[in-house]
């Protein structure tokens, strides 16, 4: 049985007794008003800190501190250059705080500390390098095509952005957000997941320890039903932008569309991993198992539907199974852990729900299936993986967001290509293929936003990423990003004198 325990005076790094709001440059006092909401470590199931939520007043406190610095501040009035210099401070001072960010995101989200610390961290630094060169290199239009006018369009930040960012990686994709949202001028409020509050609370303070501009980043911690609906239905917010499940997307589009707020929102999925008889079986199977058990299987972008050829079914089932027995699950500080604890209680009974879920609709559990007995604290779950009858099983069709794959076998490589689009999701894709016209096959069919062939979880951040259908609205990419935090203006200019009416002359 683990032994894990908390110990504020241990701690590594330190971690807020109480986490509340940031505006304005300061963090505000933990005695206010708002509810008391507990911030449990998901390794030990121990009150590691309290969060303080920030009701409508509070949310209006900081969108007004980022009206101020949006219509009256320095920042949407400097050079380009000017905010590239500031953003590059920004990526320098958080990497400088790498291990204490990783280390409050591992207590905080349940992530091993590895994964952190090799993937998010360095993608948090990437995110401000990468847009401020975007905002950097970025160019306008002229047109001459209708005589004598010259017609310049220019792109001018939009205002303030409202940022509402998930639970299962909260440094690498809340970064990205703030990071594009104020590289072209703009300012912003972000609010984190009341579950996972504290690495982004300490982002957020080491910002403001930079040359940014008070008023130019806040922050709001608190739930989706008070803090977020404050947040997203506040008339001073012009945008809104929002990772996470489908249903809150939802309401959140509808919330923002009566004020017609424009709404990025990258949602839910249920990918399909496409296994062919061509694949190069030992970068498969490594693929998938990281493509549905990394970031302890809480990734929308996971493969969690694996579709095997029947030709080499058994085969790749048996390995995938052996191979899963052998995941390092425990404390998410240690090096050596590859799955750690699942993010909160009420989430790992909800995985764990669908194993009955799954026996009920007739499938068969290969492996796993229950909470992790090693641990007697912690909301740890094993490996899980089941063979569906069908792609109609919940389990097919559901976002379970753990460590649980489900299992289809098809034929052929049309059928594997249906089942892959009878989803309501369509975020990524994965197939594994040897054959060329196999794989663009796939990729040319399979109604996702992104396509993977032959590698797992790569991010391109200058193309596109995210969903059809229920997976989302709007992309993240350099470009697309750019046009959503920003506004087009076209300016029209006579180069020459022209016959003009002249009423009532």
């Amino acid at each position: 049985m683990n032994a894990i325990t908390f110990d504020r005076s241990k701690a590594k790094f330190p971690i807020p007794e109480v986490a509340t709001s940031f505006i304005a440059g300061r963090a505000l006092p933990s005695d206010g008003t708002g509810e008391r909401i507990p911030v449990i470590c998901p390794a030990t199931e121990e009150l590691i800190s309290t969060l303080r939520e920030a009701d409508a007043q509070e949310v209006d406190q900081a969108v007004m501190a980022a009206r101020e610095a949006f219509a009256k501040g320095p920042w949407p009035r400097m050079s380009v250059d000017q905010r590239k210099k500031i953003m590059l401070q920004i990526k320098q001072i958080l990497l400088d705080h790498a291990d204490e960010l990783a280390y409050l995101e591992t207590m905080n989200a349940g992530i091993s500390t590895n994964h952190v610390r090799n993937f998010h961290v360095p993608r948090m630094g990437f995110n401000f390098e990468f847009f401020a060169e975007v905002a950097s290199q970025d160019s306008g239009a002229a047109y001459l095509q209708t005589k004598p006018y010259l017609s310049i369009v220019t792109r001018e930040p939009i205002g303030v952005c409202a940022l509402i960012g998930p639970w299962n990686a909260p440094l690498a994709l809340c970064s990205m957000k703030i990071a594009s949202a104020i590289a072209f001028g703009n300012t912003c409020v972000l609010k984190p997941s009341e579950f996972t509050p504290l690495s982004l609370l300490r982002v957020v303070e080491l910002i403001n320890q930079t040359d940014l501009p008070k008023g130019v980043v806040n922050l709001v911690n608190g739930r989706g039903q008070v803090t977020g609906d404050a947040l997203i239905s506040h008339p001073e917010v012009d945008v809104v932008s929002f990772t996470g499940g489908t249903t809150t997307g939802r309401a959140i589009a509808s919330r923002a569309g009566q004020n017609l707020k424009p709404v990025a929102l990258e949602l839910g999925g249920k990918s399909a991993n496409i296994v062919t008889a061509s694949a190069n079986m030992e970068r498969a199977l490594n693929g998938s198992l990281l493509a549905i058990y990394s970031n302890n299987g809480q990734q929308c972008l996971a493969g969690s539907r694996i579709l095997v050829d029947r030709k080499i079914a058994d085969e790749f089932v048996s390995k995938f199974v052996k191979r899963s027995e052998k995941i390092a699950v425990g404390d998410p500080l240690e090096t050596k852990t590859e799955v750690g604890p699942l993010a909160y209680e009420a989430h790992m009974k909800r995985v764990l729900g669908y194993v009955d879920i799954a026996r009920k609709e007739g499938a068969e559990l290969l492996t796993g299936g229950g909470r992790h007995t090693e641990f007697n604290k912690g909301f740890y779950m094993q490996p899980t993986a089941v063979m569906a009858k069908s792609n109609d099983a919940r389990v097919c069709r559901e976002e379970i967001f753990g460590p649980f794959a489900t299992f289809l076998v098809y034929d052929e490589i049309d059928e594997a290509i249906a089942l892959a689009n009878e989803s309501e999701f369509g975020l990524v894709g994965y197939v594994w293929s040897e054959h060329l016209p196999t794989a663009m096959k796939v990729s040319q069919n399979v109604r996702a936003g992104t396509i993977w062939v032959n590698t797992p979880l790569t991010r391109e951040l200058r193309a596109p990423f995210g969903g059809y259908k229920n997976s989302g609205i709007g992309r993240d990419s350099a470009e697309d990003c750019k046009m959503f935090f920003t506004e087009a203006k076209t300016t029209t200019i006579p180069l020459e004198d022209f016959p003009m009416a002249k009423w009532g002359a």
